[in-house]
């Protein structure tokens, strides 16, 4: 290929294809490296079992821990560890109720990672 060749054709002369959703994000050369930290961070956050069941929650409706224990079938304690971390990412905000701290989601595109991560793993079980 010749310096002047478009990176994206192929030696057979045809155009390669991009990756998904090419068209709407921008290029990997074109994230700064604070934000491809804040993504590794933000995975980071997801990455336990029980964060992600805490989002599809939270994806429903916002709930405080004491409902988020008897859903998931988990300690209190374990809970709360699991939304400080989510909190502490901004993948959840609390909003104090009274005497009970109401957690919900930060925003929407949170709630499609887990959903897209779930759908993918459950189809890779399925092949």
């Amino acid at each position: 290929m010749s310096i002047d060749a478009d990176p994206r054709e192929c030696s057979t002369g045809e155009r390669a294809r991009g990756p998904i959703g090419s068209d709407t994000l921008p290029s990997p050369v074109d994230v700064s490296p604070g934000a491809l930290i804040a993504a590794g961070e933000l995975l980071r956050a997801l990455s336990a079992p029980v964060r992600i069941s805490i989002v599809l929650e939270l994806r429903e409706s916002a709930r405080c821990v004491h409902e988020l224990v008897g859903a998931l079938g988990v300690t209190q304690p374990l809970i709360s560890q699991h939304l400080r971390v989510l909190k502490t990412a901004g993948v959840v905000r609390g909003e104090r109720s009274g005497r009970e701290v109401l957690y919900h989601l930060a925003d929407d595109h949170l709630a499609r990672i887990v959903v897209d991560a779930v759908a993918h793993a459950q189809e890779g079980r399925s092949q």
